[in-house]
Parts: C-alpha cells; structure tokens; sequence
C-alpha cells in the first residue's frame, strides 16, 4: 500500500528508466524509427580516398545520372556558411576540395533511396595531387605540424628547480590509446523543410543548439529558422556532441535544395570512418620525489593526436592537463599540452574529455615511485594525497571538499586488500605463465565545463489545470536516465508524484541556447534549472493562496498530493483547477547557472570546477604473459560526490 505521506518517485527514490519497458520491448522510439514524410530523400555523403591531398579534377556526371538520383551537392551548393568547426576557429568545411584524411566528405548524393544514394556515390571520379602525411604524433611532429589550437601551460613552484634537487628523479614517456564509440545507434538525421527558411531536423545529437546554429550558418538564415529535435540517442558518449554537426547540415543542405524531406544515414563503416575518436596521447614525464615516496615536483608535456581540424581537442587536452594531478599533490608542477595536427579523422570528446588520459599519467608516475622505492603503491597514493596545506591543484583552485582518505580507507576494507595482495605476491612468486597484479586506485574529476560559459542550463514548467504536469529542458537522454532524474525533481519540489510528469523530447523551440549534454554536468544544470521553475511556480501558488484564505505565506505547506492553507487541505488538483480558475500562471521558464566558477586560460589560473567526484576502485587481474591475454578477476569501487 502506498505511504499516504510521501510522494512515489521523489529525488531519492530508486525507479526505472522512463523508457525501460520500451528499450527492452522494442517500442522506444529513435530518429530511425520515426515515419517519413511523404516524398521523403535520403542522402549519402562521397568520401576522399587518400590521406592528403589537393583535388585536380571532382568529375561528378556519373553520380548526377545515376538511378533515382535528385541532387548532387558539393561545397559550390553550400548557400551559407561553409564551416561546422565547434570551437568557431573556422577550420573544418563540410565539404572541401583540399583532403587532409582520408575519409573526409568531398559532396553528398539525395536520391529517391538509400541505397541508390550509396551506390552513385561509388560513380565519383576524382584526381588528386597527393602530397606526404602524417597519421602519428611523432610523424606529424618530425614533419613540422603546427597544433590545431592554442596549447595550454599549467604552472606552480618551479619545477625544473625542485627536479634538480630531488633524492630521486624518474624520466618516462607513456602512450595512451584511442577508442572509438560505438554507439548502438549510429549518426543520423532526418531534415524537414517548412515555410519559408525554416527547418526541422530531427537527430540523434547531444548539442541540439550547436547543432541549430550550424545549420543556421550553412543555410544562411537565422537562428529562429531551424529547429532541432531530440528525443532520445541510443548512446553517445561525447561521440555526438560535435560530430553530429556533419550529417545534421547535409541533411538540411539536401532538403532546402529539393523542397523535400531528406534523411542521411551512413553506414557503420563510413560512421566509422568520417567521424572523431578518444585522443591518443604521447606523455613525457619528469618526476621528483623523495626517501618517503612523496612527490617534490612534476614537469609534464601532454601530446595529442588531434586530427585533421580543432574540433575539441583544445579543451580535451586542457582537460587532461586539469587531471593530470588526479588525487596528488605536486608542489612544484609544470603540464603543457601539444595538441598536434595529424592527417587523420578530428578526433573529438570521448567520455571523460581527456580526464582519464591526465589521471592514467599521475597513477603512471605513482607506480614507478612504489617500484623505485619498493614499496606497495597504496602507501604511496596515501603520501602524496591532498591534504590540509597541500591542498592546491597546478591550475591553482584549492580543493576544499577532499574525501578521498576516508573512501579509500573504506574500500580498502571492504575489499580486502592488503589479504589479497599477499595472495597476488605469493601466486606470482610461484612463476608460470600467468601473472596477477592488483591496485587500488582513486580517482578526483573536476565537475563543471572548463568553458565557464556552458555551465547554464534553462527548463519550461507546465502545471495544466487538472494537475498534470509537463516538463521540458535542454538535457539530451542518451540512455542515462537523464530525463527521469530531471522529473524526479519536479516532482519533490512539486510533492506529486512522478506519474503526474510527462517527460517530453529536447527541442530549440521549448528551451534555447542549450548546453551540450556533457561534462558530468546533466543532471545538475537542468535539475536546477526545472527546480527553479518549479520554485517560481509555487512562490505565485504561495501568494494566491495567501491571499485567498487569507493567512500567512508560510501557513501554506505542499504535502504529499495535497496543499495545507492554513487548517485546510486541498488535492493538488483541486489546488491546481482554484489557481487557474484566479488566473495565476501556471508556467515558468526556469534557469540555472553554476556559480563561484572562473577561468582564465592565458593565465592558467582559476577555479573552473565547482565541485570534485571521488571515487576509488580495486581491481584484480590476469595476465597471460606470452600473449597479452588479460581478464578482470574482481573488481569493486565505491564513488562520493562531495556536498555543496
């Protein structure tokens, strides 16, 4: 039986996805799956085969004559903005005669199909003046590549100094791999023309305002014009945060030429191939410490395999140099960052934005001092914690909210480490084959966007006059539960249950100048966002009530399903249908902005994280040493995000 007193679903509450039932039945609707319009043209975008190179001759008469094919668009049909780059360097056509991957989009086909579109695609004959490339950082770096953006320098003490004088000095270079996405839902996006300059598209992004305003730009028409749509992505990963941009303006491109509606979408294998990856990392380190394990200073320098254009690996690198601390104090301490150009597909923001790439190095340089001095590399990330008075990151923001001793502490306990890593040195102590290794390993991710500009977020709040409520905001649900912890909010503020909140899909015409859903950062910006709504809703409902019963403001309390004024109780309905009935407004546009956050880049000196997540986890491995074989033979973790 349902507690009278307490509302189902409410901030704290564990409840199932939203769309779980449709996930696992089949009937969760994606970009795919939506009906197309009558007449509705697909698109299929025409790559370059080699990895650099100038085209000579794009002879494209045997695509235009190809079966049931519409239109051909190269960058000649572009009527706007030729451009898609994120960061506004201006670096990344849509189309573009000079290949610098191979990969790149040269012109897109429509035809009446898909696959009639893909197979003209294949007609293209091209010529091309190739020249030398560079597809690794250390090629591009022998050939004189420039970076793709300004590199960032983090700087405290004097490094080189503090490393002169060490008792122990260790030099190492480490290399970090890539990673590609594989989301279960590929890119996608269907565009549909309206009156006018207007458009629609719907796609499987988690930047619908970039993408709107990269369309816009391509299109040449205002921002109001186009519309995007998003209900829910079937993964993304940061995978769909810029590179989304691609397909969202080719389809709009080939729908304003036709009048028709057009839906691109690419094959895994070209997905694959057009679109960015995790950065992959050379990082050379230098590092000093003492008889006790203790870190006396770091010099570091981060290089990026970028790509072709900037993308984001400005601010992926910038990210890897804010982690490259992780849980450690350095008190002297110099990061630089190299994001270097490379011949190969723009890589771009990967889940954790660089941060895992900065936290493998500062765990790098912990294992080498644990091997250097002989000791358990536990006792050694204990040593070089943050602590009181060594509580400074290189970037200069003083951690104020550290927890870490007392999770690890916890887990170190629960998992029984210092038992089984006696365990782990007697099995390896009996030689063979197989090997096994353990860690315990914390982590300190710094939450918020270190562009301080993104971290805003707005939602609209309908309450309807029979009590239901609708909600909108600018977070995209990629599978995270994003939209159901944003309606479990409105719900505690609103003390009705979450059944009474309709959920409904991301759009630029509900909520503008939305945020990427990124950066740890969903939940909290448009949490509070539709809590300030909620707020602004029931401060109107406090003085209409006030008013009416005439008793004081705070005599009116929101219970479970019910309003107290004074010694009467209402329904929320019946409350909700009496506020409509005195004409109170029933709908707020809520905002939300982080604060005490700041950065100054040039300087490479602020605090651009508003809080800290800990976690810690222990993992336990296999290694086959004659092949490389591994397995995870146990693994726990525990996590904390420090209190606001």
């Amino acid at each position: 039986m349902k507690d009278a007193d307490r509302i189902t679903g409410a901030a704290h509450d564990s409840v199932i996805h939203d769309s779980a039932v449709k996930h696992v039945t089949g009937r969760a609707e994606y970009t795919d799956d939506i009906t197309e319009p009558t007449g509705c043209l697909h698109a299929y975008i025409g790559t370059a085969t080699v990895a650099k190179g100038h085209i000579t001759a794009l002879d494209l008469s045997a695509v235009r004559a190809a079966p049931g094919v519409v239109a051909v668009l190269t960058e000649d049909d572009i009527p706007g903005h030729n451009d898609i780059s994120p960061t506004g360097l201006n670096d990344e056509p849509i189309f573009s005669r000079d290949v610098q991957f191979h990969g790149q989009p040269l012109f897109a086909v429509v035809a009446e199909t898909r696959d009639l579109a893909r197979r003209a695609c294949t007609l293209a004959k091209i010529s091309y003046d190739r020249a030398d490339h560079a597809t690794d950082i250390d090629a591009a770096e022998a050939a004189g590549y420039p970076d793709v953006t300004a590199p960032l320098t983090l700087a405290r003490g004097d490094a080189e100094s503090a490393l002169a004088k060490a008792p122990h000095r260790i030099q190492g270079r480490m290399r970090v791999g890539g990673q590609d996405h594989m989301y279960l839902e590929g890119q996608i996006a269907l565009a549909i023309p309206g009156e006018d300059d207007e458009m629609v598209v719907v796609a499987s992004t988690q930047h619908p305002s970039e993408a709107q305003h990269m369309v816009a730009h391509a299109l040449s028409v205002p921002a109001n014009a186009v519309v995007v749509n998003v209900r829910r992505m079937g993964g993304g990963f940061g995978g769909k945060e810029t590179q989304m941009n691609l397909f969202c303006t080719v389809a709009a491109l080939a729908a304003r030429a036709t009048g028709r509606a057009v839906k691109l979408r690419p094959d895994r294998d070209q997905d694959m191939e057009i679109t960015g990856k995790r950065h992959d990392f050379r990082i050379d380190y230098d590092l000093g410490f003492d008889e006790d394990g203790r870190i006396i200073a770091v010099d570091g320098m981060f290089a990026a395999r970028c790509g072709w254009s900037s993308d984001l690996s400005g601010p992926v690198t910038d990210r890897a140099l804010f982690h490259a601390d992780n849980a450690y104090y350095y008190p002297h301490v110099r990061l630089r960052s190299r994001p270097i150009q490379t011949n190969t597909v723009s890589n771009t923001a990967f889940r954790g934005f660089g941060g895992p790439q900065g936290l493998i190095a500062a765990e790098r340089m912990i294992e080498e001092i644990a091997y250097k001095l002989g000791r358990d590399p536990l006792d050694v990330r204990r040593a070089n914690f943050y602590r009181e008075g060594a509580d400074v990151t290189p970037y200069h923001q003083q951690v104020t909210d550290n927890i870490l001793t007392r999770l690890v502490d916890e887990l170190e306990a629960s998992s029984d480490y210092q038992a089984r890593r006696k365990a782990v040195l007697a099995f390896n102590a009996k030689g063979g084959v197989i090997r096994k290794g353990i860690a315990l390993t914390p982590v300190k991710f710094g939450i918020s966007f270190t562009a301080t500009w993104y971290n805003q977020a707005g939602a609209l709040v309908h309450v309807y006059s029979d009590g239901s409520i609708h909600l909108n905001h600018g977070g995209t649900e990629m599978g995270q539960g994003l939209f159901t912890k944003v309606a479990q909010v409105v719900a505690e503020a609103s003390q009705v249950d979450l059944s009474r909140i309709k959920i409904t899909k991301t759009t630029t015409e509900k909520v503008p100048n939305t945020s990427a859903t990124a950066a740890s950062s969903g939940s909290d910006l448009n949490g509070m966002a539709a809590l300030n709504a909620c707020e602004q809703i029931k401060a109107r409902l406090v003085a209409f009530a006030a008013a009416k019963w005439g008793v004081a403001e705070d005599a009116v309390q929101f219970l479970p399903g019910r309003v107290a004024v004074g010694a009467e109780i209402l329904t929320w309905d019946a409350f909700i249908k009496s506020a409509y009935m005195a004409r109170v407004q029933l709908s707020a546009a809520g905002f939300y902005k982080t604060p005490d956050i700041h950065w100054d880049r040039a300087k490479g000196q602020g605090r651009p994280f508003y809080y800290f997540a800990y976690g810690a986890a222990c993992s336990e491995v296999s290694v086959d040493t004659l092949t490389g074989e591994s397995r995870v033979d146990r693994w726990m973790c525990c996590m904390m995000w420090a209190a606001r």
